[in-house]
């Protein structure tokens, strides 16, 4: 069995969506003064590889902590998004001529954007979902999507976040890494977030699980 690391270290000075603030963490308690070591952490609850839920976009949707946890744990496939040019849409064709997009629970698309963690690069010009792809996507019983890019939408935007959470009840991974690393065929994926109350999101520890 290998697992592989599909998450970005939460660290301060990390790259966050334009607006927000990157995190704080403060030593509340040290080895030296208090015999133990505590953190305070500060951040938004969509910072790093994080998890979007239909309460991110709309006041009535469904929070993150009220899905079962069975929900973040299924079958994983990568769709190689790497060829296509920048802004690009990603083609309905990319994933219905793959052998295995009806077995999986999560479609995850990468885009090679991992890559520009850390540079200006990364909020700009990454392919998106085309109308044609997403309308699968709804009409399909994924369990969720994820991207190794800042997010589903072109920064500027929030119109396929809408149509997709209007539709459904699923979850939305952002900033995912490593995805590359996976291979072509389905594999074990695992996304669980921090079970937070009335949650609009969550950081969340993804990782992929390949037996071998």
């Amino acid at each position: 069995m290998k697992v592989i690391d599909l998450t970005h270290t939460i660290e301060e000075n990390m790259p966050v969506f334009p607006g927000t603030k990157p995190p704080s963490l403060k030593a509340a308690n040290t080895h030296e003064r208090d015999g133990f070591k505590e953190t305070l952490l500060t951040m938004f609850s969509h910072t790093g590889t994080h998890i979007d839920p239909p309460a991110h976009i709309f006041k009535d949707g469904k929070t993150l902590d009220s899905f079962d946890a069975s929900t973040f744990v299924g079958t994983g496939l990568v769709i190689d998004c790497r060829h296509l040019e920048n802004d690009a849409q990603i083609p309905l064709e990319l994933l219905t001529s793959n052998e295995y997009v009806k077995e999986a629970d999560f479609l995850l698309f990468n885009l090679g954007w991992d890559k520009k963690w850390g540079s200006a690069e990364y909020f700009y010009n990454y392919p998106c979902l085309s109308d044609k792809a997403l309308e699968f996507i709804i009409s399909g019983s994924y369990k969720g999507i994820g991207f190794d890019s800042i997010s589903l939408d072109p920064i500027d935007s929030l119109a396929r976040h809408k149509r997709l959470f209007a539709s459904k009840e699923i979850i939305n991974v952002e900033n995912l890494k490593n995805l590359g690393e996976c291979g072509k065929k389905p594999f074990t994926f695992v996304c669980l977030p921090m079970k937070i109350k009335d949650s609009d999101g969550a950081p969340t520890r993804a990782i992929a699980i390949i037996e071998e």
